[in-house]
């Protein structure tokens, strides 16, 4: 058992998938399926096409696949809806969406993440290739440390797909959308091709681990939780990971270990803990008997709510594939010296936008936070300017449990993205009164390494 780690303060992780939002009375839920460092860009044909091919673990149409903990939701009375190509729990039977999203940010509650897909890249080549198709600084990495970054397209830089990145000692250890398996596998098979028709790349293995385990341990008691789960040498190092970094460790009374993460998708402290299919259930279980009056199953209608007001996006709603890092508010995630020195896909129109507006630089849309009063916005409403032009675009909307207000996030015209613009959102006819507000919503509670003076 290895139970390394390495400092890397990074910003929050949202590589996860919730929901776009609730919708009340009635639940509707969505999810939408668009699925050595080379000296300077590849050259390629104009349009890319990746063809999506189907294999036995996708997710045909009708066909909805369940994680290794779909037993033990049906036991905690979970109510089922399809998502990401699976069967997924939107709530349990002991609370309502907003108890659980409550019970979350005061206590802890453990989500089932297992339909995200997990990958493993090792070989030679695999930073390479990691720098070629995302425009973070993957070689600067320190090993057992994550970066959240983007799988970029070839001729425009658009987001194939958001995904974190994690350095282990002999490989990479990657995760993506579930509901993105079809379009990023398709990516991934054509930039591998490419990759391997140049002789002088050095290799690179990918695989993803199939029914592998993910659960998302979050909420100001988490710490406390999965140190008492943990066996004593991993629970001493637990106290000093930090927010973007791993460790393996194993959980007391078995023999599986596991990769925990300090991070996720909430705004809360927290891990991920990507578990062996055959320890999966056994783990889950084990961790939800170990802290029954604190920590509490919980499911996407709560993880949809937190992840917005921790200004988390949502690939397919807040991100597709016509969108940039500049344009989705994630410029922070392109690294400094790729900045400086390109070598990723869509470089040389990312690397323009964020130059200068008197250097031909810039973007014509940004996303932004939105205060609404009155209804709230949802997915599609317009954004509005006093005259009723549209200048904008709802991605995702709901009221926010937390803030006690109507909170929503979008795209709006560049030069009208600053926070505290007056603007007006259209809803069910009705133009509703709106300020562009910075994001997160809440104060963010990752345990972030001290900054050095």
């Amino acid at each position: 058992m290895s139970s390394k780690k390495a400092a890397q303060v990074l910003r929050p992780a949202f590589n996860g998938l919730g929901m776009s939002c609730i919708r009340s009375p009635r639940l509707q839920y969505s999810a939408r399926t668009l699925s050595s460092q080379p000296s300077r860009p590849r050259q390629c044909t104009p349009t890319t096409r990746y063809i999506v091919r189907h294999s036995s673990s996708d997710s045909k149409t009708g066909d909805v696949a369940k994680t290794g903990l779909y037993d033990l939701h049906s036991k905690f009375g979970a109510k089922f809806v399809p998502f990401g190509g699976y069967s997924m729990p939107v709530q349990y039977s002991d609370l309502s969406i907003v108890e659980s999203h409550n019970w979350t940010r005061e206590k802890a509650s453990l989500f089932d993440v297992g339909h995200m897909v997990q990958h493993e890249f090792s070989g030679p080549g695999a930073e390479a290739f990691l720098q070629l198709i995302t425009p973070s600084s993957i070689a600067s990495l320190p090993t057992y440390s994550s970066t959240l970054s983007t799988l970029l397209k070839r001729e425009t830089g658009g987001i194939i797909d958001d995904t974190i990145i994690t350095r282990l000692p002999d490989k990479f250890y990657v995760v993506t959308n579930a509901g993105r398996r079809d379009a990023d596998r398709a990516y991934l098979e054509y930039e591998l091709k490419a990759w391997k028709e140049d002789s002088s790349n050095p290799e690179v293995e990918w695989k993803t681990l199939d029914n592998q385990g993910l659960v998302a341990l979050q909420g100001p008691l988490a710490a406390e939780i999965l140190t008492q789960a943990l066996d004593p040498k991993a629970a001493q190092t637990l106290k000093t990971l930090y927010f973007g970094q791993c460790m393996h460790a194993k959980i007391k009374n078995t023999d599986a270990e596991v990769l925990v993460s300090r991070g996720g998708y909430t705004g809360e402290d927290g891990f991920e803990i990507s578990i062996p299919p055959h320890a999966t259930a056994a783990i889950t279980q084990f961790l939800l008997d170990s802290a029954k009056d604190e920590l509490r199953l919980a499911g996407l209608g709560a993880r949809d709510t937190l992840r917005l007001e921790a200004g988390m996006c949502l690939y397919g709603h807040d991100l597709d594939e016509t969108i940039t890092p500049v344009e989705g508010a994630l410029s922070w995630i392109i690294g400094k010296e790729r900045r400086a020195n390109g070598g990723f896909h869509g470089d040389s129109k990312i690397l323009q936008q964020l130059k200068k507006k008197s250097e031909g630089g810039g973007v014509g849309r940004r996303r932004v936070g939105f205060i609404v009063e009155g209804a709230p916005a949802r997915e599609g409403a317009h954004v509005v300017n006093e005259t009723g032009e549209q200048i904008g675009t709802i991605t995702s909307g709901c009221p926010s449990p937390s803030v006690k207000k109507n909170i929503a996030m979008g795209y709006i015209k560049d030069g009208l993205h600053k926070s505290g613009t007056e603007v007006e959102v259209v809803i069910r006819g009705k133009r509703r009164k709106a300020v562009v507000t910075k994001m997160p919503f809440i104060s963010s509670k990752y345990f972030k390494a001290p900054v050095s003076k």
